[in-house]
């Protein structure tokens, strides 16, 4: 039996131009970047080729990509080091961020910093006028992902760091999702931080980076060398720079057919379930303008997400039924609550994600499976 993979937002393939990228610095260039001989300064060319690539893509200067652990990391320093680096205030996000932004806030709020979580409407979408309104001198950060990892919606993030920004405040965003996806530039959205992930887009795991614009003032949360211009301490893992280069420039030039080829799969999947399968219902939105390319959510009346998504891998299909980092717990997801669904709602979503390596078999293949499922699960 064939596997469908349609967890893309979970994790993606690894691209065989970041494995390639990789190997030469897992084997033959394996100098610490920080030594002063041939091997180390082989080793430091590198990451500074590989920081110079993925600044391009972003339209930033080299010198404000600070690599990381992942997007966990990124997002927990954005939040942390400018919390520390400002010493007092409030930090408003929003009620769907991903568990990195919406817990380092929350231990931030009982650190005794101030916290203000926006509302969203009932496809997951954040008010420019809802920031407004929360706004004033105290507020030292926002912080608004670009896309939702669940639903897909994509928020006005340029709008609300025009907002954050006309009361003085830093705006970070999370865009773990939109990255290779996406056109993404941090001038155009006014960002002054910016995370990534570089399993998302091809990359390996356990790699990304924080954007950080010139003249933010960042405390750093790892300690002890001076790595990445004295603000993360840590050897420098230069294959995992080197991978996330080569995957993000691959995506970047392929963005444009990719993403629309990856929207179409989505779009007749989505279209299929909603027509043929009765009590399927959306969780969001299937705007373009509005979505991301490859995330649809769905709830099917009288069945639990976990239940349907035990069927499917039995079939052959691989989905999820929310963010992977909240894999395991039984509560229901914070963003479709915060959307308006019943907590029985939530428990039955089910997450469906395109990605560059699925075919139209694969949304065909998906959707009988789906079909037979849903039936039969019904049918007890």
């Amino acid at each position: 039996m064939d596997t469908v993979y349609l967890d893309n937002a979970a994790t993606t393939p690894l691209r065989r131009e970041a494995e390639a990228a990789m190997r030469r610095y897992c084997s033959d260039v394996f100098g610490n970047a920080d030594s002063r001989h041939a091997y180390g300064r082989a080793a430091a060319a590198a990451l500074a080729s590989a920081r110079a690539d993925i600044a391009r893509c972003f339209g930033a200067a080299p010198e404000e990509i600070y690599f990381t652990s992942g997007g966990t990391e990124s997002d927990n320093w954005a939040l942390k080091g400018a919390a520390l680096a400002h010493g007092r205030g409030r930090v408003v996000i929003s009620a769907v961020e991903h568990p990195a932004v919406y817990e380092s806030a929350r231990q931030l709020e009982r650190l005794g910093f101030g916290l203000t979580v926006l509302p969203v409407d009932g496809e997951g979408f954040v008010s420019a006028d809802d920031l407004a309104a929360v706004m004033d001198g105290d507020v030292f950060l926002v912080s608004v992902m670009s896309a939702n990892n669940e639903t897909g919606s994509i928020q006005p993030v340029r709008e609300l760091a025009e907002i954050a920004h006309g009361f003085g405040a830093l705006f970070h965003t999370d865009a773990v999702q939109t990255a290779g996806a996406l056109p993404v530039s941090v001038k155009e959205i006014g960002a002054d931080m910016l995370s990534l992930s570089a399993h998302k887009f091809g990359g390996p795991k356990g790699f990304g980076a924080l954007y950080v614009k010139n003249g933010v003032r960042l405390e750093p949360l790892h300690s002890g060398g001076e790595q990445e211009r004295g603000r993360r301490g840590g050897t420098s893992d230069v294959a995992g720079a080197a991978g996330t280069a080569a995957a993000l420039t691959a995506a970047c030039a392929e963005m444009a057919a990719k993403s629309a080829e990856i929207r179409a799969l989505k779009d007749g999947f989505a279209a299929r379930v909603l027509e043929g399968i009765p009590g399927a219902g959306l969780h969001g939105t299937l705007d373009a303008a509005r979505s991301l390319p490859g995330i649809v959510n769905f709830g099917f009346d009288g069945i639990t997400g976990e239940e349907l998504l035990f069927s499917l891998d039995l079939e052959g299909v691989c989905a999820s039924n929310g963010s992977a980092c909240s894999a395991g717990s039984s509560a229901p997801s914070r963003t479709l609550l915060a959307m308006g669904l019943t907590a029985a709602e939530a428990r039955g979503a089910v997450r469906f994600s395109f990605g560059r390596t699925n075919t139209a078999d694969d949304a065909a293949a998906a959707f009988a499976a789906l079909e037979r499922t849903v039936a039969r699960l019904r049918s007890r």
